[in-house]
């Protein structure tokens, strides 16, 4: 089997190789993709945020999550770099946990169009109960080796 590469510019990266500050919000967020070298292949990618932030929109406290994000491309892969603005953008976002983790997984679909994708959102305590949050855009491909996601039910995350 010949292993092929392939030449990709940066030109249509905004983030990529510089420094750049996290945006403010998520709305001001740029998501951005690279070609997919191995878009005749079923494979799955995993994303983990150990330290995902964001505020309880009523009390503005902080809110913490171990995020998982798995999704199997089609055309396009995410641009880590940009993920991780993306998902730091959230840090003085004001939202339930239900909101954060669906809004996470559906703008990720929306941008990169996957075969598949999926977020589990695992929140820590408030109020004394952690608040699990999971979403994915349909059954996941026949094929596809899909792991655990790896996140122990609520016993003091960790």
């Amino acid at each position: 089997m010949q292993v092929q590469y392939f030449k990709m510019t940066n030109d249509h990266l905004s983030q990529l190789g510089q420094q750049t500050e996290t945006p403010s919000s998520p709305e001001q967020a740029v998501l951005e993709r690279i070609p997919n070298p191995h878009v005749d292949t079923l494979y799955a990618v995993r994303f983990v945020q150990p330290e995902f932030t964001s505020l309880c929109p009523v009390t503005g406290q902080p809110d913490f999550a171990h995020l998982v994000i798995d999704y199997a491309p089609k055309g396009w892969l995410v641009e880590s770099k940009s993920l991780k603005l993306y998902l730091g953008s959230f840090r003085n976002h004001g939202a339930f946990h239900e909101a954060c983790t669906i809004d996470i997984g559906k703008r990720l679909a929306e941008t990169l169009e996957p075969t598949w994708l999926r977020i589990g959102g695992y929140w820590f305590p408030r109020g004394g109960m952690p608040i699990d949050v999971f979403w994915q855009t349909g059954d996941a491909p026949a094929g596809l080796w899909l792991p655990d996601q790896g996140v122990a039910p609520y016993r003091g995350r960790g």
